[in-house]
């Protein structure tokens, strides 16, 4: 037992520490420069492959030239002779075309060269050429695109197993790493583009005039001409200038030619002209205004050139800016998404939920944990309880230690003392041996008091020493011992009520209830419903060595309307019997209903008046008023009903 919890130890150690691995990956790539996103991959596979004991991970990329083929770009192997000597110029295609036609339909493909089907031979002699036992081979695709390449994690020593979570877990970080690589082909296009238009700006022909005050009339290059459409041996007049400015920009250049003649200022503007095609192109005109002695203007100079391809690439570029900002906050959202699903999603491996509620407990139990306070849970039976306390445990400075765990509500008044604190040899008749107590066991690590409403209440006093002073003495002795211990409590019981009938210490509670952590009950948090099915699912399908592939969509709205009085625990055993029954591979989970005679018998008159208000709104599908509504099935004035529902905080169901 012990090697068994040492192992189960050991298991949840590693897979934090991968879990802790792919979340410091993913917030590297955010913001990363383009030049180094490469070297940051290479980095990333090397930290994959050494946290999971992986021998090798390569990742392969489509080519720029025709055809295009898959070739290495990234490799990380340990050096030869253990590795493999990095190829030059292999096409994954050639190599390995039955893994790459599943790749391009976007599978993920856990593989082992020896069990490959017979359409992979050539995969195969490629594979054992390279020493290749087992496999993870995970499509790169940005946002849901089109395929872009391939990453490889591989096995060179022996056919592994590849857990599920951790293939999940790869895919995921695959993600980040496709986005990285988009937006550096991204950034790569946009720099190409900005050489383009710098080498645009450059070689673009300029045509020379000069503009006459007197006549109006100008005098233009060949060159100027051609760029205005004009014949070589026409005569360009101002009005004939004009007329070939689009009417829109006519006003913006009669202004700048006469700001410039008047106030003597450069011009320099962009303006639009029509052409033989009933289009227009874009005009850059710079000049200068030259003056006679008398200081009237005289001849304005300069030379105008046609923008119109610069003006289009960098109408482009705005909008491939847009596609890169847009590819920059998917990335952020999807990197945010990963690390909240690593760090909140199965904390400790066993807490099943995306609720906003669950969510929110996981956000408490991750700031208290890494204190000593001591933390009261309370919830319904069933709620799962000792999950958190479990989990406030595992990230706590004392994870290295185990929990120690006691039911208060299973000891007999006799030996809670002497469970709790041990005895000494003859302490009272019977007591051969002497025991070591739950608080020293626990001295230097955790003790979970489950059910604490149910220590008595001389127990209660000594307990509220103990958490004040850490200070006891086994039963039978009269030596005081010390301990280091962070108590974690948890009851399902109502303390205002224990406390006002005088069956709980008001200042023992008020020293439990430092930092509460309160579990909703299952019908509070109905989406969780789907989840802890399916995941009760898969519990049960290796036990009785069944497959179940679907259940009734029917089945699972029902699921989400009952009230589940018995919380998760309910759940889970309705999940089992329906595993048992089902005989195929639908999931025949039936229609749960809870008998009146089945309600327990020390429920408050409230909790009982809640519950068959509840089931009969069931029973109307939360009809209040008219002919069988569940007013005139409970006797009840339909205000009185909608004041009852109020009081006792009833709540519809959201489907």
């Amino acid at each position: 037992m012990t090697r068994h919890k040492a192992y189960l130890k050991q298991e949840l150690e590693e897979q934090l520490r991968f879990e802790k691995l792919l979340t410091n990956i993913s917030a590297r790539f955010i913001n990363l420069p383009a030049k180094q996103i490469d070297g940051a991959i290479e980095d990333a596979q090397r930290s994959i492959c050494e946290c999971l004991g992986v021998d090798l991970s390569s990742l392969w990329q489509w080519t720029d030239e025709r055809p295009r083929t898959l070739a290495l770009t990234h490799l990380y192997s340990p050096p030869p002779p253990l590795g493999p000597v990095r190829p030059d110029g292999i096409d994954a295609q050639e190599a390995f075309p039955w893994i790459c036609s599943k790749m391009l339909n976007g599978e993920t493909l856990v593989i082992s060269t020896e069990k490959l089907p017979p359409e992979a031979k050539k995969d195969q002699i490629s594979r054992r050429g390279f020493n290749v036992k087992s496999s993870v081979v995970i499509p790169l695709s940005a946002g849901g695109g089109p395929v872009i390449g391939v990453l490889a994690f591989d096995d060179l020593k022996a056919d592994r197993v590849w857990p599920v979570e951790t293939v999940d877990r790869l895919v995921l970080i695959t993600q980040v790493l496709s986005n990285a690589l988009e937006r550096r082909r991204f950034e790569q296009i946009l720099i190409e583009s900005k050489e383009c238009l710098d080498l645009a700006a450059d070689s673009a022909g300029s045509g020379i005039w000069e503009m006459d005050c007197r006549t109006g009339i100008f005098w233009a290059t060949q060159r100027a001409r051609a760029i205005f459409g004009y014949d070589p041996e026409e005569p360009i007049t101002m009005e004939r200038f004009e007329t070939s400015i689009i009417p829109e920009d006519l006003n913006l250049v009669r202004e700048a030619i006469t700001r410039s003649l008047s106030e003597g200022e450069p011009v320099n503007i962009e303006y639009r002209i029509l052409d033989a095609k009933d289009s227009f192109k874009w005009i850059l005109s710079q000049g200068r205004p030259y003056f006679n002695p008398l200081g009237e203007p005289e001849r304005l100079m300069g030379v105008s050139t046609d923008i119109s391809e610069k003006k289009q690439i960098e109408s482009q570029l705005q909008e491939r800016l847009a596609e890169i900002e847009n590819l920059r906050q998917q990335l952020e959202k999807e990197n945010t998404y990963l690390r909240e699903k690593i760090e909140l999603q199965n904390t400790d491996g066993e807490i099943v939920g995306r609720s906003q509620a669950i969510k929110q407990i996981l956000a408490q139990v991750e700031q208290v944990a890494q204190t000593d306070t001591t933390v009261l849970i309370e919830g319904e039976t069933g709620t799962g309880k000792e999950l958190f306390a479990r989990a406030v445990h595992r990230l706590s400075a004392r994870k290295d230690r185990s929990l120690v765990t006691v039911n208060c509500a299973s000891l007999p008044p006799t030996l809670i003392e002497s469970e709790l604190f041990g005895r000494e040899k003859g302490a009272y008749t019977g007591a051969m041996t002497r025991m070591t107590g739950r608080f020293e066991m626990a001295d230097g690590a955790t003790l979970f008091l489950d059910e604490i409403g149910e220590l008595p209440l001389d127990m209660q006093a000594k307990l509220l020493r103990v958490l004040e002073h850490g200070r006891f003495e086994r039963l039978g002795s009269t030596k005081t011992l010390q301990v280091n211990v962070r108590i974690i409590v948890a009851s399902n019981r109502s303390f205002a009520r224990d406390i006002a009938e005088g069956k709980f210490r008001k200042d023992l509670y008020y020293r439990l209830n430092v930092f509460p952590i309160v579990v909703p009950p299952l019908h509070e948090r109905t989406e969780d419903i789907p989840l802890l099915v399916w995941y009760f699912v898969r519990q049960y399908e290796k036990k009785m060595g069944k497959r179940i592939e679907r259940i009734p969509r029917k089945s699972m709205e029902t699921l989400q309307r009952y009230p589940w009085p018995g919380n998760v625990r309910e759940l889970r055993n309705m999940v089992e019997h329906a595993m048992i029954v089902s005989s195929d591979k639908i999931l025949d989970i039936g229609n749960p209903q809870r008998k009146f005679s089945e309600i327990p018998e020390n429920l408050r008159l409230l909790d009982v008046e809640r519950r068959h208000i509840l089931g009969v709104l069931q029973k109307s599908g939360w009809r209040l008023s008219g002919q069988g509504g569940a007013a005139e099935i409970l006797g009840l004035k339909r205000t009185t009903l909608q004041s009852k529902i109020k009081k006792l905080g009833i709540k519809r169901p959201t489907k």
